[in-house]
């Protein structure tokens, strides 16, 4: 399955009511760029978190649709973005997925794109019914350093192995923010697919930009 660069934007998870856990019905919504301003570290007990605020309000995309498995709309407006539009990256199906290495991709400065060791540590292939598919482990020392592991904002971060997408980040474990969860490229790519009736160009993530 090739993925080339262009419209639809995912982040791991759906966006839910604070008090219910129920996802919130969205008529209508925006995609708009960010700025990073702090990241706070986390610990077990306390999730850590990127805290970032709208950067000059530039709309670079419309919201079409909010599910379990993420965000979904069209991005059509990335000149204002400092994007590679020319790579593409191949998903891989989870029957390709392997136990160990692998990598993240994200953000933390509002410069580059960094990638970062982790672990697959279990892959559970019958599971489409969530967004926890894989169970993983940051294992970059650099990450740790900067994050304690998975912090809320990194939801929607890439997932690479043998040069393929093979997810994205959706939970951390609040009692071990080294570990968390991260759904499967293939059930993402199905989601899309059916938004707006057209055909997938791409995924776009809210932490990185397309891949």
């Amino acid at each position: 399955m090739n993925l080339a660069q262009k419209h639809l934007e995912h982040c791991g998870h759906g966006i839910t009511d604070i008090d219910t856990g129920e996802l919130i019905n969205i008529a209508s919504g925006e995609f708009v760029t960010t700025r990073i301003l702090n990241i706070t570290k986390g610990e077990s007990g306390n999730p850590g978190k990127i805290q970032g605020t709208i950067e000059n309000q530039v709309n670079i995309g419309d919201i079409d649709k909010n599910t379990k498995f993420g965000i979904y709309g069209k991005v059509d407006n990335l000149s204002g973005l400092s994007i590679d539009t020319s790579k593409e990256m191949e998903v891989a199906t989870r029957d390709e997925i392997q136990l160990g290495k692998a990598t993240i991709l994200c953000s933390l400065d509002n410069k580059t794109v960094q990638e970062y060791e982790i672990e697959i540590e279990k892959i559970f292939k019958e599971n489409n019914y969530d967004n926890k598919s894989m169970e993983i482990k940051v294992t970059d020392e650099r990450l740790l350093e900067k994050t304690g592991g998975i912090i809320q904002g990194m939801s929607g971060s890439p997932i690479i192995q043998n040069g393929k997408f093979i997810g994205a980040v959706t939970h951390v474990l609040v009692n071990n923010p080294e570990e968390g969860y991260a759904v499967f490229g293939d059930i993402m790519l199905k989601q899309a697919r059916g938004i707006r009736g057209r055909s997938l160009k791409s995924l776009y993530f809210n932490n990185i930009g397309p891949i």
